[in-house]
């Protein structure tokens, strides 16, 4: 680190960040150069929950990414330190004024402050950028203001990332994040139908309760176990209408591999979505439909250069 760097100043964006996208490392990218201009340290300010789950008690988040996946990204873009608050009612009281003074100058040493082009931070979210700014000048905190980035004509934002994964448009989402939409799950036991039919899958329950599950259908995945190399799969996210279940699954079917990883971690990035769900007649059927999904998912990620296992 530069011994220049004024001691305890630091340079700051506050925000959810939920999914880090593309637009999130677009200011956190400037956050760091601003501060290395200014010969501070940066720092990103979070919190541990959605304040909208403690302002609003029947609220419940659909999630892009887990609060330790966040974290994870957070970390991982080189800023000098990302602070996680507390978000209670007590927090949730503060004016952005007295949000400002007594958290942001005062506990936190910030003194410069870059705010995404529509975040609002205080009770009730009353007060905007300009409001910010006038405070600001009065404690010593410089507040800038971030401009949005568009990719492809759609401005980037969580909720955009979580609209094209609820219609099931993860190739978009992931332009938008800059990386595959992931979920992260134990491999529990099924009812094993894909084994009788030579589909071996592997059944996930999402670690996130919270996390937002995209839209039902097939799916081209790439998997990891426990941390390991990643290997194609095909996702299959739905009710299984051809066996007449009634409760979602998220089962993967793994090309090329059939070992034993019940109560194993596995994550599951996805890459594009093959087709809706759909019930089918007979087995036969379904199976010549799991033939072609897997044919489709090889093809996707041979053009994508990744090496099948011989005879898969």
């Amino acid at each position: 680190m530069d011994n220049n760097i004024t001691k305890d100043a630091f340079c700051a964006t506050i925000g959810f960040f939920d999914g880090v996208h593309r637009g999130h490392q677009f200011v956190i990218n400037r956050l760091k150069e601003i501060a290395k201009g200014r010969r501070m340290k940066s720092m990103i300010i979070t919190f541990d929950q959605h304040p909208r789950q403690v302002v609003h008690a029947d609220y419940v988040p659909q999630l892009i990414t887990s609060t330790d996946n966040k974290l994870q990204l957070l970390e991982d873009t080189g800023v000098d330190h990302v602070e996680v608050l507390h978000f209670d009612m007590q927090m949730a009281q503060l004016s952005a004024k007295d949000f400002m003074q007594h958290v942001l100058h005062d506990r936190l040493g910030v003194r410069c402050l870059l705010i995404g082009y529509d975040n609002r931070f205080g009770h009730n979210r009353a007060e905007g950028f300009d409001d910010y700014a006038a405070y600001g000048k009065k404690m010593g905190i410089d507040v800038l203001l971030n401009t949005p980035i568009d990719i492809d004509g759609m401005r980037v934002s969580s909720s955009l990332v979580r609209r094209l994964l609820v219609t099931g448009d993860v190739s978009e989402a992931c332009q938008c994040l800059g990386r595959p939409f992931r979920i992260i799950g134990n491999v529990v036991h099924g009812f094993e139908e894909g084994r009788k039919m030579g589909f071996p899958t592997a059944n996930i329950v999402p670690i996130c309760t919270e996390q937002l599950i995209p839209q039902t259908g097939a799916y081209a995945v790439s998997v990891s176990i426990d941390g390991g190399g990643n290997m194609p799969a095909m996702m299959n996210i739905g009710n299984n209408p051809t066996f007449q279940r009634n409760c979602q699954t998220l089962e993967a079917h793994i090309i090329g591999f059939d070992g034993d990883i019940y109560g194993h971690q596995i994550s599951v990035d996805f890459i594009q979505r093959l087709r809706g769900e759909k019930r089918f007649d007979s087995i036969d059927k379904l199976m010549l439909q799991l033939h072609k999904d897997l044919n489709a998912t090889k093809d996707i990620f041979r053009n994508n250069g990744i090496e099948l296992a011989k005879g898969k």
